[in-house]
């Protein structure tokens, strides 16, 4: 099943929204601190319901021992700055898609460091993005179908 990777999420009911959808889907959450909240957070626990005993949720003390732990799957810098849309792509079993920061994305360095394998939503001219847990259930969804929705009833 594909991954889900949060680069030093911010704000709680998002990364509550992901920990439901990785709950729904299969998909496991991967969560690179520093985090922006405590995982006990009120908001995360109200956003995720009662789904975070069904959804496999990994941390990691920065993003270089996160890369050293994957480093035999892809990982998909889903950034605005992107050249390709997340539709073109051909998703693989274990592919990680990789999401930045609420308030400024993935930083300069990180997309350096998957410069071949970066992808994007398609939005209109002058928009900035979307929602984080929006964006992650968008690109999931597609990679999930991709692999024939594996695992699904």
């Amino acid at each position: 099943m594909i991954h889900i990777a949060l680069y030093e999420p911010e704000i709680p009911p998002n990364t509550g929204n992901i920990i439901r959808l990785c709950a729904n889907t299969g998909a496991k959450l991967h969560l690179i601190e520093p985090l922006g909240f405590d995982l006990d957070d009120k908001k995360l626990r109200r956003a995720g319901l009662d789904y975070h005993e069904f959804a496999a949720v990994l941390r990691y003390k920065n993003f270089q021992r996160f890369v050293e732990a994957h480093a035999d799957k892809r990982i998909w810098a889903c950034t605005t700055k992107a050249n390709q849309y997340y539709h073109q792509v051909e998703f693989q079993k274990d592919d990680i898609l990789l999401l930045g920061p609420e308030s400024r994305g993935l930083p300069q360095e990180v997309r350096d460091q998957l410069h071949q394998t970066q992808i994007k939503l398609p939005m209109l001219a002058n928009s900035r993005s979307l929602n984080l847990s929006n964006a992650t259930a968008i690109m999931l969804f597609e990679a999930w179908r991709q692999l024939g929705f594996e695992g699904a009833l």
